[in-house]
């Protein structure tokens, strides 16, 4: 029996790495909308920020709800001492997670019978499944998610739909993604450019408000959509969709600010050799990331 030696190149490790990562790059990613840096150390320890001097002193909040008023910092008496605002910072400590999943053993008669196929759709498949492990956690972390998957608005800023986007006879999509521009920026962030990344449901709801309801023109699609994962732009915001996202929230964050992203160890696989058997593919990702800006953060509930 002679076998394919080019075939048999091409499923070494290093190949089989090079596969795995390129695949990965080509999927839309939630680590582009984040800051993602190298960690050498599995603990990381971190800090949230939290009211930021722009909503300390938001001239539209009221003193009960602030404690501070333009009064305390304006027309300030000769020689008295200047006003005090402290940032507040809370410290935290996370532990980097692995994600980690393997194939099941690839009978050599089967890669030799299939040629490459077998293993390069097995590579596809658990890089795939590492992958939105990793963007589900990135979700969990920005929503500050619950054990139930839920979204928990409690530290981050959030407001509740005019109506489900589904009933269009009351709902206002674009006043609601305004509200959300409104709150981020109320609370010192520039929302001009943030992601918004909704569930398919809420996109699609979305569209035939634009179109159906309102008479819009098809919003232009970006030609970066299928690496980028942004699908089109709207009010300033660059709607992503996602299954990864719950359905009825929709979650419009200041990319790069709100979450920080720690890479331990990047995607890797490698290829465990059964001789006279066959082959197992192994694939891991490493790392764990952090909501360090909540208020860049807002959940729009309802939807």
């Amino acid at each position: 029996m002679t076998y394919d030696t080019s075939a048999e190149a091409d499923i070494r490790g290093i190949n089989i790495d090079k596969l795995a990562k390129g695949f990965g790059i080509l999927l839309p990613t939630f680590k582009n909308y984040v800051s993602v840096s190298k960690t050498s150390n599995r603990e990381m320890r971190w800090y949230r920020k939290g009211l930021t001097l722009a909503t300390a002193m938001n001239p539209l909040d009221t003193p009960a709800t602030t404690g501070i008023t333009k009064s305390l910092m304006q027309n300030t008496s000769f020689k008295a001492r200047p006003f005090v605002v402290e940032q507040a910072w809370e410290r935290q400590t996370s532990y980097i997670q692995k994600f980690f999943v393997e194939s099941p053993l690839i009978s050599m008669e089967d890669i030799k019978d299939n040629d490459i196929d077998v293993l390069a759709e097995n590579v596809k498949d658990l890089v795939r499944a590492v992958h939105f492990k990793v963007d589900r956690r990135i979700y969990d972390i920005l929503t500050e998610a619950t054990t139930s998957g839920t979204p928990n608005p409690t530290t981050v800023n959030d407001t509740a739909a005019t109506a489900g986007w589904a009933t269009v006879a009351t709902c206002n999509p674009i006043l609601d993604l305004l509200n959300a521009k409104m709150e981020i920026s109320q609370s010192g962030y520039d929302p001009e450019g943030a992601i918004c990344l909704m569930n398919p449901l809420e996109h699609k709801n979305l569209i035939n408000y634009l179109i159906n309801v309102k008479g819009s023109s098809i919003p232009p699609f970006a030609t970066e959509k299928i690496k980028s994962g942004v699908v089109m732009n709207l009010l300033g915001l660059k709607i992503a969709v996602s299954t990864q996202a719950t359905a009825a929230y929709v979650i419009t964050f200041v990319p790069s600010e709100a979450v920080k992203w720690k890479e331990f160890m990047p995607i890797t696989s490698v290829v465990i050799d059964e001789p006279g058997i066959g082959k197992k593919i192994r694939v891991w990702e490493e790392g764990n990331g952090y909501l360090s800006d909540p208020r860049a953060v807002h959940i729009l509930t309802g939807v």
